[in-house]
Formats: structure tokens, C-alpha cells, sequence
């Protein structure tokens, strides 16, 4: 069966929670979702992250990249951009860009922020542009799905997102997982046409 790779960087759980519901959507579109995550980056050079994660997703490799269908993208919001750690995997891309890898492949993205106003759009958007120079094509939320316009949480037509807390501690809303589920489900549905 085709697989979407799910590929996330979660620090306290919220976008690996995001990232579950959304291959459960994946998979309701009718495709296999591969998660996977990337290690933490450290301030310390010597600092080695394990071979395996201890918890969670295994870290991805670039034959994920090469075997996926499509891609769903998440993060953190930090400052309105992606946290650090994912930044450094898509610098790493060099070689999947020149090859190619990811050309055609539709994508989608996902966030999760701390506050209603702690830079959702602007990381979704800024999570994009990786995906655009590898020439994927993105998949969002339109304002048919009904729970987008009445959402007074996380979402938007960029992607899905995740209201948090400052404590992140808030549970993903009804309508925000809806809209992760949907996103998922699209993503599969699209993949698989284009596939």
C-alpha cells in the first residue's frame, strides 16, 4: 500500500499527538502512514543524539523521502518558524533535492503553538517553502470543511494546528482534531491520484 511519510518534531507531545490523528486520516484516505521524527538539536557540539529515539518515531532517513507517496509536515511554532531540529534535517536535503525526490509529491503541514496568536499561519507558511523548492505540490484546508470556520482553536487553511497552552497542557479540541483528521484524509486521497 502507498505511504505518506509523517514526518514531525515534537518537544512536549503536542505535534506527535497531532501527527497520530493525522495518519489515523491517512489511513481512512485509504494509504499507509510511515512516521517518523527527527532528533533534538543541542547548543553542545559534542552532544550525540542516540541511534533510536528513546520514545516516539523512529528518525527518518532519506529513503523515507525516496519510497513516500506525499509528506505531512509538523512542528512546534517558534518565533512564527519551525523548530531548529527540523530546520536542520531539511538543510541536510541537498542530494533529495538534486535528485529530485519529493518533485510532485503533494504535502501538507501542521503546528502546534503555545497561544492563539504564537505564530500558527507564519509557521505553516514558513514550512512550506522547503517543500516548494523540492517541488512538492500543498495540500490545505478548504473553507468547505465546516469545522474551519467554526474552529475558535487551532487551524487554518495552511494546515492544522494545535492550541496548546502556556503549560502545554490544553487537549486537542473537537475541531482541531477534525481538522488534522481531514488534512490527513486529503493528503492520502490526493497522493493516491496523483500516484
Amino acid at each position: 500500500m502507498p505511504e505518506i511519510l509523517v514526518l514531525y518534531y515534537s518537544r512536549h507531545g503536542s505535534v506527535r499527538q497531532l501527527a497520530r490523528i493525522l495518519a489515523r486520516g491517512i489511513e481512512a484516505g485509504g494509504a499507509t502512514a510511515r512516521l517518523r521524527t527527527v532528533p533534538a538539536v543541542s547548543p553542545v557540539c559534542e552532544a550525540v543524539a542516540p541511534a533510536i529515539p528513546e520514545e516516539g518515531s523512529p528518525y527518518v532517513e532519506a529513503k523515507d523521502l525516496r519510497e513516500c507517496v506525499g509528506l505531512a509536515l509538523g512542528s512546534p511554532t517558534r518565533f512564527g518558524q519551525m523548530a531548529a531540529p527540523l530546520k536542520h534535517f531539511w538543510d541536510s536535503t541537498t542530494a533529495e533535492w538534486v535528485n529530485g525526490s519529493l518533485v510532485g509529491k503533494p504535502a501538507s503541514v501542521f503546528t502546534s503553538s503555545a497561544t492563539q496568536h504564537g505564530g500558527q499561519e507564519a509557521t505553516l507558511l514558513t514550512m512550506a517553502l522547503p517543500l516548494l523548492h523540492h517541488g512538492m505540490l500543498l495540500v490545505g484546508l478548504p473553507f468547505t470543511e465546516p469545522a474551519l470556520s467554526e474552529t475558535q482553536s487551532g487551524g487554518s487553511p495552511y494546515g492544522a494546528g494545535h492550541i496548546a497552552g502556556e503549560d502545554g497542557r490544553n487537549p486537542i479540541t473537537e475541531h482541531e482534531r477534525q481538522l488534522t483528521f481531514t488534512l490527513g484524509r486529503r493528503l492520502a486521497e490526493i497522493a493516491l491520484k496523483l500516484a
